[in-house]
């Protein structure tokens, strides 16, 4: 079964002073990219939460949040007082006008003038919070599932065109041989030369040989049974996915470069466009 690595989890744990939501998006990377966004307070557990994510995802690049909304009326952040009247004073230095109410609003806005008193986490709260953050995770997994099952019906399909396009070069070859072995005579014939007729077979024979798909038939056809199998494995195996394809691609290319036959080049020209479709979503498989 595999597993895409596009997906979004999102959950919303309610407390009594405040609401903390969690979200959780990824995308397709080669490795695990996590990017965490998480207030000030948390900052200490936010290893933690990190390894929990990683344990999860595996890989992908992760944007993962924690946005706190303060329900009750006290809050953590406090005006400067000592600050604030400074600035005020210093303001009136500079410009006595008495307006003391729009240097009160240029104060506030001055570096310093808010301070955040630090709150210790509270260890039942960070459970809530972790409790959370798999339901989050849960959430994401889905998704990524769910993904990973459209991807499988279209590698399914992609493979199973693959298979039928070899079927078809694999019925052709016979004829392509003989179409290969008349017009080598043909281009000794036209040379008007006595030839030496054993030597002649001899040479056709080695032409032969190299024009021969035989190996590359049976080898891809494996390749493409080994992309099934790995395919319908309990593990999300993009990246052996990945290093399967590449085998399959060189086979075929090797049958077109061997081929030397115009409809067989049409119909790996054919596999060649589904075996790039399947590298495209690849990239997406965890």
């Amino acid at each position: 079964m595999i597993k895409s690595m596009t997906g979004f989890g999102k959950s919303i744990l309610q407390l009594p002073t405040k609401k903390i939501t969690i979200e959780v998006k990824s995308l397709n990377s080669k490795n695990l990219d996590l990017n965490a966004r998480i207030p000030s307070q948390y900052r200490e557990k936010e290893l933690k939460m990190r390894n929990t994510i990683a344990k999860t995802l595996e890989r992908g690049k992760v944007d993962f949040g924690l946005f706190v909304e303060i329900t009750a009326e006290e809050t953590s952040t406090k005006i400067n007082e000592a600050v604030v009247k400074d600035y005020i004073k210093q303001l009136e230095s500079i410009h006595n006008s008495g307006e003391t109410t729009e240097f009160m609003k240029m104060a506030v806005r001055m570096p310093d003038a808010l301070k955040t008193v630090r709150e210790e986490i509270d260890e039942e709260e960070f459970k809530a919070i972790e409790k959370s953050l798999k339901e989050a995770l849960d959430a994401i997994e889905d998704y990524r599932v769910d993904e990973g099952k459209a991807l499988e019906k279209d590698f399914t399909l992609r493979i199973k065109n693959i298979g039928e396009l070899l079927e078809k070069v694999i019925q052709m070859d016979p004829e392509r041989m003989e179409v290969v072995r008349e017009r080598l005579h043909k281009a000794v014939s036209d040379l008007k030369e006595e030839v030496d007729q054993n030597r002649f077979e001899q040479e056709l024979v080695y032409y032969l040989e190299k024009f021969d798909i035989t190996e590359e038939k049976v080898r891809l056809a494996n390749h493409l049974e080994y992309f099934t199998t790995t395919l319908n494995s309990p593990d999300s195996n993009g990246k052996k996915l990945g290093f399967i394809t590449q085998e399959i691609g060189r086979e075929i290319n090797t049958i077109g470069s061997k081929s030397n036959y115009a409809p067989m080049q049409q119909l790996v020209v054919q596999m060649k466009d589904e075996l790039e479709k399947i590298k495209e979503q690849l990239l997406n498989v965890l």
